[in-house]
């Protein structure tokens, strides 16, 4: 998946231009790991004379402050042509909005929608762009943006409270403070034999997700956090049954050295910029799953915001299952 995206990326404007690649009205490079320089050849595509592009998607990249103010100077230009901008999860503080909202000062004659949605924005920063749907002289006439500060950085209706399921938990998983903590232990449970119990140290939660969904999970020393399909292989040791080591799961590996991201078998492991705030690996992960759009996104708990880990950008054909895989002397807590 990481090397479809890099390819998109190199193929990019900005990334050896092409005359064809110029006319594009659309672009979309969601989760394509883009940097500062990424921001810059991109800004140069927006004020070029030639640039036709409508409609550019950058979600979920964590282009921060710094990018957006050189994508700024691009959006600023009298070339640009932008109609329609999301840089949803692209970690933009106030900062960033100063310098989109001084971008949109110099060009207002054409951006109409810009999606700033999962960002860490704070109130001045809201105001300043909020200015723009009042001023007749901008287009702007959509922004979205649903959270200032804090942890309402998705919908409360998006929120899910997770419930294990019983019959899948490994026996050697100890559950506690009313099945929401589970710990892996070396005596073996005396839970029941049931078919859906698991061989290997993970179990599975209960409601099947089909739509949007957000939680938070307490992680002691090392844990895979997944979603799955119910198919998933229960009896067995193969890659078939761990979580991440096949195609019918995605996981996030948390531990006290950093985290790494699988899927069927495919070990990506997360690398955070330098010029972000020193890396550190928080005791809490939230997880958020836009089923329809085929998202499933995790993010590291870090006072009162939350920070990007990575995005899957794929297509779910079944009900998604929250799972948990324990390593020895590890343990996880729902939130």
């Amino acid at each position: 998946m990481m090397n479809m995206r890099s390819d998109r990326l190199k193929q990019h404007p900005g990334n050896h231009i092409d005359q064809k690649q110029q006319s594009d009205k659309k672009t979309s490079l969601t989760c394509c790991n883009l940097s500062e320089r990424s921001c810059e050849a991109l800004s140069s595509v927006l004020s070029s004379q030639s640039s036709s592009l409508r409609e550019l998607n950058l979600s979920n990249n964590n282009l921060q402050d710094s990018g957006v103010k050189l994508l700024s100077a691009g959006l600023e230009s009298p070339n640009c042509k932008i109609e329609i901008l999301s840089l949803s999860g692209c970690l933009i503080t106030d900062k960033g909005c100063s310098h989109l909202a001084f971008a949109l000062t110099m060009n207002h004659s054409h951006l109409k929608e810009l999606d700033l949605s999962y960002n860490c924005l704070g109130e001045l920063g809201v105001k300043q762009l909020s200015f723009g749907l009042q001023d007749s002289q901008w287009r702007l006439n959509t922004l979205s943006q649903l959270s200032v500060t804090g942890f309402s950085l998705f919908s409360s209706s998006d929120s899910c409270q997770l419930t294990i399921d019983l019959n899948t938990v490994n026996r050697e998983l100890r559950l506690s403070d009313n099945n929401k903590k589970v710990t892996r232990v070396k005596d073996r449970q005396s839970y029941p034999d049931h078919p859906d119990r698991f061989d290997v140290p993970q179990l599975l939660c209960q409601t099947g997700l089909t739509c949007r969904c957000y939680w938070e999970v307490e992680v002691r020393g090392e844990v895979d956090i997944s979603v799955s399909y119910r198919g998933i292989r229960i009896r067995g040791y193969s890659d078939a049954c761990w979580f991440g080591r096949n195609h019918q799961s995605w996981s996030l590996f948390c531990s006290d050295k950093g985290y790494s991201v699988w899927h069927n078998a495919k070990k990506t492991p997360i690398l955070f910029s330098s010029s972000s705030s020193p890396f550190y690996v928080s005791n809490r992960v939230a997880v958020y799953v836009d089923y329809p759009a085929g998202i499933l996104s995790f993010y590291r708990v870090s006072s009162d915001t939350l920070i990007h880990i990575h995005t899957f950008n794929t297509t779910f054909t079944e009900p998604l299952y929250a799972g948990f895989r324990i390593f020895p002397d590890s343990s996880i807590c729902l939130c």
